[in-house]
């Protein structure tokens, strides 16, 4: 199937990038549901973290297989990079879009309890779905926040790299292998969607998103700003482990200990896990750990049993700042 978006002149100039935690939130119980590809790793990590969550009716409004979504559980973005609070507003203040949208929902399958009770007390259902989305994202996405972002936002920089170099149509183009350019319309390949839609000089939303992999995600119907949700360059190596020695500046500031302990930080971890890499005690771990924390270099997230530590944005700036001097 193919869905065709038409554009004006208009329409390109009101095309911008976005970031959006809640999306990647909704992404990932996809799939988490049926985990497969270069997502599989980052799946079987967070499954046991995510047992003492409930995240149930999250997970009734994300049926697989995915057909269409309810646009209230992640309207697109407003703002470039907006927080997950931010979203949380957005999707709390939808209580009168709630039945409508319900009602004429494609998802392949009845009504489960825990969807008639959302439809049938929307600002009690809202508040339910985001406390679960805020739990969820503790315990499956924020420990890896950092780098997803950080991926995220290096897509849209090689974006605005190729539209200074390939124009509107080269830059479109080169987003997925789903997205062609015909005429004056981009054309998507979509496992669900078809036929043509007007932009009514809204321009497009484009939102590079680790959780899509391998498919587009699109947003036509009003009110919204139509959306094009697809996967960022890079994601093949993006929850990879790979065993690194601690960049020598870093290490001669911080300590080798310490360098080597953040360096080893690639992926969110536990205290013994990281004690185990590093050849350290836990107690020793932990000591470190607790310095790098107030250093602002790493953050701590507890997730039930779990407490996984993260190197923040400031520490992935300093290791790629190292690694490239």
């Amino acid at each position: 199937m193919t869905l065709d978006l038409s554009f004006t002149a208009e329409d390109v100039a009101n095309t911008r990038f976005a970031i959006s935690p809640l999306w990647e939130v909704v992404a990932s119980v996809r799939v988490l549901k049926e985990p497969s590809g270069l997502n599989r790793p980052w799946a079987e990590r967070v499954r046991r973290r995510l047992a003492d969550v409930d995240w149930r009716l999250l997970s009734d409004l994300v049926p697989v297989p995915t057909i269409s979504l309810v646009c209230f559980i992640s309207p697109p973005p407003a703002t470039a990079v907006p927080d997950l609070e931010l979203e949380l507003a957005g999707l709390l203040a939808a209580e009168h879009e709630v039945r409508d949208q319900l009602d004429t929902w494609r998802h392949g399958g009845p009504r489960t309890p825990r969807i008639q009770a959302l439809h049938d007390d929307p600002a009690a259902g809202l508040a339910r779905l985001a406390g679960e989305i805020r739990a969820y994202w503790a315990a499956a996405i924020a420990p890896y926040w950092p780098r997803i972002r950080s991926l995220c936002e290096g897509d849209v920089l090689y974006r605005a790299k190729a539209l200074t170099q390939d124009g509107v149509r080269g830059m479109l183009t080169g987003l997925d292998d789903n997205v062609s350019w015909q005429g004056e319309r981009l054309r998507l390949d979509h496992r669900f969607c078809h036929g043509t839609r007007a932009l009514d000089g809204r321009g497009l939303l484009l939102v590079p998103s680790v959780f899509t992999w391998p498919r587009i995600f699109s947003i036509t119907v009003p009110p919204f700003q139509p959306t094009l949700r697809y996967s960022p360059r890079g994601i093949a190596t993006l929850w990879e482990h790979r065993e690194s020695d601690p960049p020598q500046a870093l290490a001669a500031v911080l300590g080798r200990t310490r360098a080597r302990l953040l360096a080893s930080l690639d992926q969110p971890a536990s205290t013994r896990e990281l004690a185990v890499r590093t050849g350290l005690s836990e107690p020793g771990a932990s000591q470190h750990l607790t310095a790098l924390r107030r250093a602002g270099l790493c953050s701590a997230h507890r997730t039930g049993r779990y407490v996984l530590y993260a190197r923040t944005a400031v520490a992935e700036a300093l290791l790629a700042g190292d690694a490239h001097a």
